[in-house]
């Protein structure tokens, strides 16, 4: 038996796609991956420095990265259904990882609001912000330019639930922004209480976050972050 010369689609699909729209779905299958990938190793090494600098923010930060693999995978997922099927209902897994990452964001709330309290308690402050500056000013980097290719890969696809992704990807920033602010204030003048202030700051979007997850487990609505 003979086999076609043509190359294999990255996913199966029972409708007719032109090479144009193949394309797209692989660009967007890729980005999800870097995203998974990027957000392993940004986790692991904000983790890491935020031990090592006893500084609390960078840690929840890297915390932070870490469940937002678990979000990653949902998304894959979702790609991997609208490629194959087109359908704009969510499927059980996806419910699933929604529901599992919105609990991993409530727990590291809870950690981060009473990891603050115990710092104030006595009187804690970082050794060092340095690391906080440089990763969360490559995370805004990176972050932006996700969030640009993934909104015209959504708008090229028409893709309510890709270009949904896309603006979830400001809270990302946002964070960072949030990690940027209390990393430059205290490398800059000291001011110890800038950590707890900052994770306090990262809280309130782990919680928001976590909300989210739950809103769309339970509904078959979009990111509402834009």
């Amino acid at each position: 038996m003979g086999y076609s010369k043509k190359s294999v689609p990255l996913f199966k699909n029972k409708g007719s796609m032109t090479p144009d729209t193949k394309k797209l779905y692989r660009t967007a299958f890729g980005l999800g991956i870097f995203t998974i990938v990027y957000n392993i190793l940004e986790g692991i090494v904000s983790i890491s420095f935020g031990i090592s600098d006893e500084s609390l923010t960078l840690f929840g930060f890297g915390a932070d990265s870490l469940i937002e693999v678990l979000s990653g995978i949902g998304i894959i997922q979702m790609i991997i259904r609208i490629r194959t099927s087109g359908s704009d209902n969510r499927s059980d897994f996806e419910k699933r990882a929604l529901r599992i990452t919105g609990a991993a964001f409530y727990i590291l709330v809870a950690g981060l609001v009473l990891s603050a309290g115990y710092n104030v308690y006595i009187g804690h402050k970082p050794e060092a912000t340095l690391w906080g500056v440089i990763i969360s000013s490559i995370s805004i980097i990176v972050m932006i330019i996700l969030m640009v290719l993934k909104l015209q890969v959504g708008s090229k696809l028409n893709s309510k639930a890709i270009i949904a992704d896309a603006h979830c990807t400001r809270v990302c920033i946002y964070m960072s922004v949030v990690l940027l602010i209390s990393s430059a204030i205290y490398e800059l003048t000291g001011f110890g209480w800038i950590d707890i202030i900052g994770t306090l700051g990262l809280a309130w979007f782990s919680w928001s976050e976590g909300h989210e997850c739950f809103e769309k487990a339970r509904t078959e609505a979009n990111c509402s972050c834009h």
